[in-house]
């Protein structure tokens, strides 16, 4: 990967690959705990962000890295910074 794109300032996240139909774009779960205020559960929270992958490396399941980014379409805010475990 680019050396500038892994040492941006941005927000990094790590999540589940879903889905890579789209050319150069790959969908990317995130899931996060969080303390529910009152209960004082735990409770899992899930979103997707499309992020570029400008080499198509990743596939459905791969545990992935991705950093803030520029807009590059009206969704994509996101850049794949590296492929942490490949899906068997």
């Amino acid at each position: 990967m680019n050396s500038a794109i892994e040492q941006r300032n941005g927000r990094t996240l790590v999540g589940t690959v879903v889905s890579d139909k789209c050319d150069k774009t790959i969908v990317v779960l995130v899931e996060t705990l969080v303390q529910h205020p009152l209960l004082k559960k735990y409770i899992r929270r899930r979103k997707k962000f499309t992020a570029h992958d400008p080499m198509n490396e990743c596939g459905i399941g791969d545990k992935v890295k991705i950093v803030e980014y520029r807009p590059m379409s009206r969704n994509k805010r996101w850049h794949l910074v590296a492929v942490l475990e490949k899906a068997v």
